[in-house]
């Protein structure tokens, strides 16, 4: 850029604060810089004082062109904005619902949509394995799967494993810290009942109310109110005899 050109555009301080007050988006501080950005454009920088945008800075880009015979070119302003500074307080960068939602977050009323490619899911037609794999289909489901009739999607075998990788690592797994401090274990519990399909086998519902009542639980989870744990005889601790009271010498206290 011509060095008269560049100077003309860096003294034209007012051109650039007239053009942004123009715009009554908001009030326009001090300058605080002239930018030269290419061969004819010049960007000028105010601060700005709005409310709610701390550090943030107006821009507006002037530009023109080198003297002629007929005199200075006319300067133009090109564009005004509104731009973070360098300490800006700024909104996070955006992430979608699906990449924000957590376990938890659902509440009455809410609508939570699995998506149509979700991997966990497939079409019912597809995934006959998980219902012909129990057993135990009447003679009402076995039509309904000929007739593909039901739910339109069921879980597909990353759902399920994803499914039973939460669970096995989970408070009611078996590396838990009540299952560690537990002999017995779910599966053989009375309260226990198994899930139906391919992980029958795996996890089952406690059916305890004073236990994981509700809860999906790993066969090899375990607490102390297991169906075949065994009470204290009621002599004192487990652990130790009952302490005699009775033996005790009363002394009466000294003056």
């Amino acid at each position: 850029m011509p060095a008269e050109l560049e100077a003309r555009l860096t003294a034209a301080v007012d051109v650039a604060r007239s053009a942004v007050e123009a715009s009554g988006e908001g009030a326009v501080g001090a300058h605080i810089r002239a930018v030269t950005e290419g061969d004819c454009t010049v960007t000028h920088y105010f601060e700005a004082d709005i409310t709610g945008y701390r550090g943030w800075v107006w821009c507006a880009v002037l530009a023109s062109y080198p003297d002629t015979e007929s005199g200075p070119g006319e300067i133009t302003v090109s564009e005004i904005a509104l731009l973070p500074g360098g300490d800006a307080l700024t909104a996070p960068s955006w992430v979608p619902w699906i990449e924000r939602i957590a376990p938890g977050d659902l509440g009455p009323g809410d609508v939570l949509a699995a998506p149509a490619d979700d991997v966990r899911l497939v079409p019912n037609h597809i995934d006959t394995a998980e219902l012909t794999s129990t057993g135990d289909l009447d003679e009402v489901s076995d039509v309904a799967l000929e007739l593909g009739l039901g739910r339109n999607r069921v879980l597909s075998r990353e759902g399920r494993d994803e499914a039973a990788q939460r669970w096995f690592e989970g408070p009611r797994g078996p590396e838990s810290d009540m299952a560690t401090a537990s002999r017995l274990h779910c599966g053989t519990c009375g309260f226990y009942l198994p899930v139906a399909g391919s992980l029958r086998v795996a996890f089952g519902v406690c059916a305890n109310e004073y236990a994981s009542d509700g809860q999906v639980v790993s066969a090899e989870f375990g607490c102390g109110a297991h169906s075949d744990a065994e009470a204290p005889s009621g002599e004192g601790s487990p652990a130790y005899d009952a302490y005699d009271d009775g033996a005790i010498e009363i002394v009466p206290a000294s003056d």
